[in-house]
């Protein structure tokens, strides 16, 4: 009986407290000038609404609503957070502009708990800026660039020799992705091992964006039990390849990089980090490479002449020689192609970010603490920037624009960083030549 009553003077307690902190925050928040908006269900906020939108083939309906009926910069709740949501370009660049000074990366718990504390969207401070660096001078190595090359059009070949008449583009898409990025991270060919690996990933990802609550979500139980699968392997492979490093035995991958950095990157580390690249690498390049060849369908005229631009590429070659670094330089209406296929598809339709302080911007009050919602999604979407934002059109990039604003409005690193974008944009391009 004593243990019953003290469970539910804990219970009555936490509530209390619960009830008050929130009438703190809803009374500071009232002193400031928050941008319109609705916080929606206690607790739940908006959340569920965000979800279902985003699971069908149409989720634009959760901003278009918002921003037609509060503006382009909106107060929702979502994911347990009061969020403000920006699909404004100039505050979306402010945003971006002032990360580390007036705004720190912050992504919901069901992200962040499944791409690891250590993960380079989550890292704040000088770590960020260290492994940020270390990536780019990675991805703009031309000894790298040569390999990425050399494997993208190897593991496509492979993929086409072995396709039938069926192909199920975008099972296929993941797989050459998934390839590749293990290739360039650690220097594993494909094997049976790849393939469980891939398979955990899956799990991994269906729990992005779901309630992050494992009692509650079968999804996400599911993809933290995958996580931690994937955490457990990727740790062998690091330990083993740390005790051939310092053996004298070096590979030209990521995961030497890190290996032989000066700044003593940790296993964790290591591990948080290359789960967070099979992620960019995977998920962004293969629904891109698949929507992709869904706009040319859809665009003959486009399709006609990405074909032509190829065959001429082609002829100079002979049937098994590989493309080089100046023939992908030659294909320009294929970069048209590529940049309109990100800006339409938008696969990572913004960031989340935290306000440091206080922030005053477009005569609106973002609260320290709340979290910030980047869109570029909407942004990408919006027929103010763009015209007929909504349909395809390749040839709107013909002059290095394709925004009707004067202001550049386009997000190209929406799709990834340093090495998961490059091989977007040739795993693309590679595809493209091969199959047209």
């Amino acid at each position: 009986m004593a243990g019953l009553t003290l469970v539910y003077d804990l219970v009555l307690y936490i509530s209390i407290s619960t009830v008050i902190f929130f009438i703190i925050k809803r009374s500071r928040s009232r002193r400031l000038r928050l941008p319109p908006g609705s916080l929606g269900l206690p607790f739940l906020g908006e959340t569920l609404q965000l979800i279902a939108a985003y699971k069908t083939e149409n989720p634009e309906p959760f901003i278009d609503v918002r921003v037609k009926r509060f503006g382009s910069i909106f107060t929702t709740h979502i994911f347990g957070e009061p969020t403000v949501f920006s699909a404004d370009p100039e505050t979306n660049r402010f945003i971006l502009q002032n990360e580390g000074k007036l705004f720190e990366c912050s992504y919901p718990g069901s992200i962040s708990n499944l791409l690891g504390k250590h993960s380079l969207l989550l890292m704040k401070g000088s770590l960020h800026k260290r492994m940020h660096s270390l990536t780019m001078s990675f991805a703009n190595s031309s000894i790298i660039r040569d390999h990425l090359l050399v494997d993208i059009d190897r593991l496509v070949r492979l993929h086409m020799d072995s396709w039938t008449d069926r192909v199920l583009l975008m099972e296929e898409a993941k797989k050459i992705t998934f390839e590749l990025t293990v290739k360039q991270l650690m220097s594993f060919d494909p094997n049976e091992w790849t393939e469980s690996l891939r398979k955990e990933y899956v799990l991994v990802i269906e729990g992005f964006f779901t309630v992050p609550l494992p009692i509650f979500s079968t999804t996400y139980r599911r993809a933290i039990q995958a996580r931690t699968k994937v955490a457990e392997a990727l740790s062998l492979v690091v330990r083993q390849r740390r005790k051939e490093s310092e053996s004298g035995e070096r590979k030209n991958d990521m995961l030497e990089a890190l290996l032989a950095g000066d700044d003593g990157f940790s296993d964790e580390e290591i591990v948080d980090f290359l789960v967070a690249l099979l992620v960019a690498g995977y998920e962004t390049t293969s629904t891109i490479m698949t929507l992709a060849v869904k706009f040319l369908t859809e665009t003959p005229l486009a399709l006609a002449q990405l074909k032509e631009e190829h065959d001429e590429i082609r002829a100079k070659k002979s049937k098994q020689e590989p493309l080089e670094w100046n023939d992908y330089k030659s294909m320009p209406f294929t970069q048209c192609v590529v940049n309109e296929t990100l800006r339409v598809a938008n696969i990572i339709s913004g960031v989340f970010r935290r306000a440091m302080t206080d922030i005053n911007i477009k005569g609106y009050t973002i609260p320290k603490g709340w979290r910030v919602f980047a869109s570029f999604r909407a942004v990408h979407l919006d027929h103010d920037h763009f015209k007929d934002a909504r349909s395809f059109n390749p040839w709107r990039w013909q002059n290095n624009s394709g925004a009707t604003s004067p202001v550049n409005v386009f997000t190209r690193s929406a799709v990834g960083h340093g090495c998961a974008l490059d091989m977007n944009l040739r795993g693309l391009s590679s595809l493209f030549f091969f199959t047209t």
